[in-house]
């Protein structure tokens, strides 16, 4: 048997639920009118940050009745761990940016490192604009300076969260509700 597979069962099994699967459908919903109110005449490109912006992602376009463009980045500092380390950049947006209204969509702004430097990668390529919405912020005092969401669906404590995109150790990104380890 796979030990880091059971490790994610035992985790998953103990979890704390922070936010149920309504209050989760809830943020999406809350998060689409803002970014329909000001995208809507707009036509964004839409940039999933991969993996874990890919459910709250399509979530969210799902709510969108306008016309956008989708493209995606990976950039990440987890390689699927617990904990960051340096950012590596997997794949980058394939449409031009140039003059762009641009939203940027992901799971969660915690320290603010990788969102950071996916901002500054993305301003280089001068859009009109660049905006970020996140499905969570974990609520802490060890924000990079700079680091902000324009558009927050919930806050989470600071703790290990996994579900709605975020994932433990590789699993259980696709639950629909945001759990937290229980230590």
């Amino acid at each position: 048997m796979n030990p880091m597979l059971e490790e994610a069962r035992k985790i998953r099994a103990r979890a704390d639920c922070l936010h149920d699967a309504a209050g989760v459908q809830s943020a999406y919903d809350r998060l689409a009118a803002a970014i329909r109110r000001d995208y809507e005449h707009q036509n964004p490109l839409i940039l999933c940050v991969m993996m874990g912006g890919l459910v709250p992602t399509a979530e969210i376009i799902r709510r969108l009745d306008f016309a956008f463009e989708l493209d995606y980045l990976h950039a990440t500092r987890y390689h699927s761990q617990t904990s960051g380390g340096d950012l590596v950049w997997k794949a980058h947006p394939a449409t031009s940016l140039r003059g762009r209204q641009v939203l940027v969509i992901d799971d969660i702004l915690d320290e603010g490192h990788t969102l950071l430097a996916i901002q500054q990668a993305l301003r280089a390529q001068e859009p009109a604009s660049l905006k970020t919405a996140v499905l969570t912020e974990k609520r802490h005092a060890r924000r990079a300076p700079g680091a902000r969401a324009d558009y927050i669906g919930l806050e989470v404590e600071d703790r290990y969260v996994f579900g709605c995109g975020m994932d433990y150790k590789g699993y259980f990104r696709q639950l629909p509700a945001i759990y937290a380890v229980n230590q």
